[in-house]
């Protein structure tokens, strides 16, 4: 099997070793992502950590997960947390992330099960996310949660969620947030960039056309064109001054690679604190192999830089 040169020999080895490359979601219609998503709705055993409790509750009419750290008493930061999936598949019950970052920093964490497209396009996604951020800020206190210490995140779509529930939340006066973490977000519907285009292989994850794929599922026949909000493609704001202190991070090897770099560069000329991490021979979604060196390194630092954030009073 022939890897792209720059990809992470640890990575190589492991993509070397699968049974089946990650599934190109594209190949499929609309009409069969139903039966794709199944496989993201089994629980991994790291839900199960015994350093974590969680509850499944009901941010008004948006589903939530709620995960809390064993042994720990308020007021504790918050993280509203959004899964990746490309807008298509994936769920809260499925994305073991949360229950890392609530066991280290600690936190509590809510993770937003929003609706996905094509069953629901634009704005629902970011509606459902919109309405959990207003749900936890309510609820804050009863949550044990300090109201001035409340950050979202996510990976790949759900980094781009996050990255638009930041905007709207800014525009819609609140609730504030005190920090944005942004994993390989997916910020940008128009796939103007080099790195936009330039990897298709789906040994190498999330491909060129699954994105093209995915986008038009949520915006029909705009993506791409001149009408799309940037709420649901924060590429397209065009002023980012005022969003809270962010992280952002990319594979060198990945279709996001450039709107993330230019989403971050943009934030910083903004006057918004920015730190951007490129992680060299990375791919989409490297995280799936977490034993990895680089993995192990992207994790610890995005998690420190969390805590620096949400602790650093």
């Amino acid at each position: 099997m022939t890897f792209h040169p720059n990809l992470d020999p640890e990575l190589a080895a492991f993509l070397s070793a699968l049974d089946a490359p990650f599934e190109e979601l594209s190949a499929r219609s609309y009409a069969e992502l139903p039966a794709a998503r199944e496989p993201w709705l089994v629980e991994p055993e790291a839900m199960r950590d015994p350093r974590v409790t969680h509850s499944d509750v009901m941010a008004g009419s948006v589903p939530v997960r709620v995960f809390r750290p064993v042994g720990f008493s308020g007021p504790l930061p918050g993280l509203l947390w959004i899964h990746g999936g490309g807008l298509l598949v994936g769920s809260a019950r499925s994305d073991s992330a949360p229950v890392g970052y609530t066991a280290s920093l600690p936190c509590v964490t809510v993770s937003v099960d929003y609706r996905l497209a094509p069953e629901h396009p634009y704005p629902a996604q970011v509606d459902d996310c919109v309405a959990a951020l207003r749900w936890f800020a309510g609820n804050a206190v009863a949550l044990g949660v300090d109201p001035a210490r409340i950050a979202i995140g996510g990976g790949s779509a759900g980094g781009g969620l996050a990255a638009a529930t930041a905007l709207r939340a800014r525009d819609e006066d609140g609730p504030a947030l005190a920090y944005q973490m942004l994993v390989a977000p997916m910020l940008d519907d128009r796939g103007v960039t080099e790195s936009s285009g330039a990897f298709d292989d789906p040994a190498m994850g999330w491909t060129a056309s699954s994105n093209r794929y995915a986008w038009r599922a949520v915006l029909g026949d705009l993506a791409g064109g001149p009408d799309v909000s940037p709420y649901a493609a924060p590429a397209r704001a065009t002023d980012l001054s005022g969003l809270p202190p962010t992280y952002v991070c990319v594979g060198e090897l990945e279709v996001f690679r450039d709107e993330c770099v230019d989403y971050a560069a943009r934030l910083m000329r903004a006057g918004v604190p920015t730190e951007l991490h490129v992680f060299p021979g990375a791919f989409h979604g490297w995280e799936f192999f977490p034993s990895a060196a680089i993995s192990r390194r992207s994790v610890a630092e995005r998690t420190e830089a969390l805590r620096r954030a949400l602790y650093r009073s």
